[in-house]
C-alpha cells in the first residue's frame, strides 16, 4: 500500500509541534490534500487539535498499550484512502520510558517507515543548530530524518543565519521557518494545552494557524519529502459492524472530552450505540443501558456541573438502581460527593463517598499497570494491564472501606495501592483505558451491559396454547 506519509518530531518537549503540526495538517487541508493524522503516545488534547485541523479523527499509537505489529496493522487500516499521513511525536525524537529507546518516537518513525521532519524551537540559536542537527543524524543513522522546520525564529536576520547553518554543515532540506507570532500561541494549563471544545472562535483560530504556518512552510516539498517512505503492507480487513443491541449514554461537552476515537469506534463494533450527552446543560440521561463518563477538566467547570441538579440527581439514582457505569479519571471526579478546586467547590453526584480534590502538582502522572481483583464487575481481564494516569486530583475522606476492583503494580491509582471504586454496577477510578487486543475493555463493558439488561429484562408473558393474550379479544 503506498501511504506518503512523515512524523513531525523535535529535540525536546514544548518546541511548538502541536502548533505546527496543526497549522500543517490546516493548511493541506485547505488545499484539498485528504489527510489522515496520528498522535504518538496516550495524550488527548494534542489529537483534538489535529482532528479540528482535519475535520476528522486523530488517533493514537501508544507502545505502551499496543504491542509493534498492532501498531502497523491500526495504522495501516486507519490511512485507507488518505492521500498524506501527518504523525506528531511526544516528547523528544529520541525520548521515551525505555533507555534502550524501543518506545521512542524514532522507534515509532523505523516501525512505520516515516521519514522525520525536526521542529527546531531556535530561540538563541544561530550556528548552534549545526551540531544538534548532526548529533541527531549520527545517534541512529537508521531514523531518516529528511528535513527541518525552524520555529519561534526572531526574524529576517535569524532566519538567513540560520539557514545558512543548516545549508552549510547538514544536508538535510530547511523545509520552513516560522516566525515568533502571537497569533499562533494556544493558551496552556496544568495538563497542557487547552481543549479546542474550550477555545471560542475555533475554525477562525484553525485557519488562521493554517495560513501562517502554511505560508511558512514550503508544503510541495514536505509532500515530496513524505513520498519517501515505503510501501506499507495492506492492512487486514475490518468486520462488518453488527446491528447495536444496548445503547450506552456518555458525556461529551466543554468538561468530559478525553475520548480516543478508535475506543468509540470499538463500542459499535461490539454492538452499542453510543448516544453524547453533555453534562452542564441535559436535565437528564438518554434513554440507555449503561453509562461512560470519559476524563476531562470538570475542575474547570465546577459551578456549571454544581448547578445542573437534576443531571446529577438523576445519574444517581440511575446508578444506585442498578445502571452497569465506567468513569475514569475525571468521570471519577464527577461520581464524587465534590470537587474542591482553585475555580471553586462544588457539590457532584455523590455516589462515590469521597472529595475530590485538586493539588497543585500531579498526584499521579505516566504509566500505570493494574491486576484486576475479584470484585472487579466485567468479567475477561487477565494479567498485568497497562493504561496511563494524569491527575492533580487525590479523594479526600473516604467514607467506610472501599470495594476496589484494580490492584496497582505500577503508578499511584487512588491510594498508590488500588485503583477503581465498584459501587452498585458502576466502576471509577483514574486510569484512562485504551482498547487494545491485550485488554478490550470496550468489548468487556458492552458484554457486562448487555448481561445486566437481560438479568433486568421482564421476559414476555406467552400465553398457553388456545388461549389469546388480549383481553376481550374474540376468536
Amino acid at each position: 500500500m503506498r501511504a506518503p506519509r512523515f512524523l513531525i518530531a523535535a529535540a525536546h518537549k514544548s518546541s511548538g509541534k502541536t502548533v505546527v503540526s496543526t497549522g500543517i495538517a490546516a493548511a493541506l487541508t485547505s488545499r484539498g490534500v485528504r489527510l489522515a493524522a496520528f498522535k504518538k503516545g496516550p495524550d488527548y488534547i494534542d489529537p483534538m487539535w489535529l482532528g479540528a485541523a482535519i475535520a476528522g479523527p486523530c488517533y493514537n499509537l501508544d507502545f505502551n498499550t499496543q504491542a509493534p505489529d498492532e501498531i502497523v496493522d491500526f495504522f495501516a487500516s486507519r490511512i485507507s484512502g488518505a492521500e498524506a499521513t501527518l504523525v506528531e511525536a511526544n516528547k523528544g525524537l529520541y525520548d521515551g520510558v525505555s533507555m534502550d529507546g524501543s518506545d521512542a518516537n524514532a522507534a515509532l518513525a523505523k516501525l512505520l517507515g516515516l521519514p522525520v521532519v525536526l521542529v527546531i524551537d531556535t530561540v538563541g540559536m544561530t550556528r548552534g543548530i549545526a551540531p544538534l542537527l548532526q548529533g541527531y543524524r549520527a545517534f541512529d543513522p537508521a531514523v531518516n530524518i529528511v528535513g527541518v522546520i525552524l520555529n519561534k525564529v526572531g526574524g529576517p536576520r535569524h532566519e538567513r543565519k540560520l539557514r545558512e547553518a543548516v545549508e552549510t554543515y547538514t544536508d538535510l532540506k530547511v523545509v520552513g521557518a516560522v516566525h515568533r507570532n502571537p497569533a499562533l500561541e494556544i493558551g496552556e494549563r496544568h495538563l497542557g494545552l487547552t481543549t479546542p471544545a474550550e477555545t471560542g472562535g475555533l475554525e477562525a483560530l484553525i485557519a488562521r494557524l493554517g495560513g501562517i504556518v502554511g505560508a511558512s512552510v514550503d508544503l510541495d516539498l514536505l509532500l515530496d519529502l513524505a513520498s519517501q517512505a515505503p510501501d506499507l503492507p495492506d492492512p487486514p480487513p475490518r468486520a462488518k459492524l453488527p446491528e447495536p443491541e444496548v445503547t450506552i449514554a456518555y458525556a461529551r461537552d466543554r468538561a468530559f472530552g478525553f475520548y480516543y476515537p478508535d475506543d468509540l469506534e470499538a463500542f459499535a463494533e461490539a454492538g452499542a450505540r453510543l448516544v453524547p450527552f453533555d453534562a452542564m446543560r441535559d436535565p437528564a440521561l438518554p434513554d440507555c443501558d449503561g453509562l461512560f463518563i470519559g476524563g476531562g477538566f470538570p475542575e474547570m467547570f465546577v459551578a456549571d456541573l454544581d448547578a445542573n441538579a437534576a443531571l446529577r440527581a438523576d445519574i444517581r439514582a440511575r446508578i444506585e438502581a442498578g445502571l452497569p457505569t465506567y468513569a475514569e479519571c475525571g468521570g471519577l471526579m464527577y461520581l464524587s460527593r465534590a470537587i474542591v478546586a482553585e475555580t471553586g467547590v462544588g457539590d457532584m453526584v455523590g455516589v462515590v463517598p469521597a472529595e475530590a480534590v485538586m493539588h497543585p502538582t500531579p498526584e499521579g502522572k505516566g504509566l500505570i499497570r493494574f491486576t484486576e481483583r475479584a470484585d472487579h464487575p466485567w468479567p475477561g481481564g487477565s494479567g498485568d494491564i497497562r493504561a496511563h494516569e494524569f491527575h492533580y486530583a487525590r479523594l479526600r475522606g473516604i467514607e467506610g472501606t472501599p470495594t476496589y476492583g484494580r490492584q496497582i503494580t505500577r503508578g499511584h491509582g487512588v491510594d498508590g495501592s488500588h485503583d477503581g471504586i465498584v459501587t452498585h454496577n458502576a466502576l471509577a477510578g483514574f486510569c484512562h483505558l485504551r482498547n487494545t487486543r491485550a485488554d478490550p475493555w470496550v468489548h468487556r463493558f458492552v458484554t457486562f451491559v448487555r448481561a445486566r439488561r437481560a438479568a433486568t429484562t421482564k421476559p414476555r408473558q406467552i400465553a398457553p396454547a388456545g388461549l389469546s393474550n388480549s383481553r376481550g379479544s374474540r376468536s
